[in-house]
């Protein structure tokens, strides 16, 4: 292996990263450099090689037939490498990394996160939350909570609860509601200028949606709910983002009726975070106290005495 102090582990990332993506930009992204710095690193690794790796075109960079031979192997070398590096710190540390998206944080997972860590001292956990789906194969984050129609059958992904949307309103607005019909008469917050869900569920109580006043329009899921709160008009919620602010009387959901768009929440590991029984305690952790929130909103559900259509 004397032939490995010639050229560096950082010059074989170059070459596994740059064939994966086949896009300078893209690999300079996941590598964390800028794209002149990334094109200096592959023209020093072609040197010392003395190989062409990959030809500039129109559509990216293309892989020479070395490289395409050589990047499979790369790849699976990296793949274990950085599996091995994560058990290390799975043994010294016991971090976890979890994305979630963002109104799921911090409407929901944020005033729970304490249960977790005061039952699990030993194990410390970094919360990234974002929109985006991070490839959990290729990266050091350990697990994903994410919304979608499908995350496929994988192992590491498991089916949590199907989300439901249903209006909510300030109390104010609220007691001015005495049939599903009413609700036309109140603006409608809207989260990107989209009437996301009302179809679906005006079309369950036979209305349509042609008569909506548009309100207010925020970027923001969360932003729509507070704009709810302070009596800006209605917005078309659902369970994890609501259920606290349900459960504190700052907004109300006038009808029972709740539609089912065909989008689940999910929970999905890499194969490498499936080994590690840190990640399995928070998933029963995460799975338990869902179960709990469920049954909390069905309570409410059950026993409210609101206005009937």
């Amino acid at each position: 292996m004397q032939n490995l102090n010639s050229l560096s582990i950082s010059s074989l990332r170059t070459i596994e990263v740059l064939a994966r993506h086949s896009s300078m930009r893209s690999a300079a992204e996941e590598l964390g450099v800028t794209v002149g710095a990334l094109s200096q690193r592959l023209a020093k690794t072609e040197a010392a090689l003395q190989q062409t790796l990959f030809v500039r075109s129109s559509t990216g960079l293309q892989p020479t037939d070395i490289c395409i031979e050589i990047a499979p192997r790369l790849t699976s070398v990296f793949q274990e490498l950085s599996n091995i590096v994560s058990d290390i710190r799975d043994n010294n540390q016991n971090t976890l990394t979890v994305t979630v998206a963002t109104i799921i944080a911090s409407r929901w997972l944020i005033w729970r996160i304490k249960k977790f860590t005061d039952q699990n001292p030993h194990i410390s956990l970094r919360i990234l939350p974002t929109n985006d789906v991070v490839d959990l194969e290729n990266s050091e984050v350990d697990i994903g909570i994410r919304v979608g129609a499908n995350f496929g059958s994988d192992d590491g992904v498991t089916k949590l609860l199907d989300k439901h949307v249903f209006p909510v309103c300030s109390p104010g607005i609220a007691a001015q509601i005495k049939t599903p019909a009413d609700i036309l008469k109140f603006p409608i917050i809207r989260e990107n200028d989209e009437f996301i869900g009302w179809k679906p569920w005006l079309a369950e109580v036979g209305l349509s949606g042609q008569d909506l006043i548009p309100g207010p329009t925020y970027a923001d899921g969360s932003l729509c709910l507070d704009a709810a709160m302070t009596g800006q008009g209605i917005f078309m919620a659902w369970e994890i983002v609501a259920c606290d602010a349900l459960e504190r009387g700052l907004v109300v959901s006038p009808f029972d009726i709740r539609s089912d768009l065909g989008s689940s929440y999910w929970f999905a590991c890499s194969k490498r975070s499936e080994r590690n029984p840190s990640v399995r305690k928070f998933k029963s952790w995460l799975m338990d106290e869902l179960e709990c929130s469920l049954a909390t909103w069905n309570k409410q559900s059950d026993s409210k005495d609101g206005p009937e259509g």
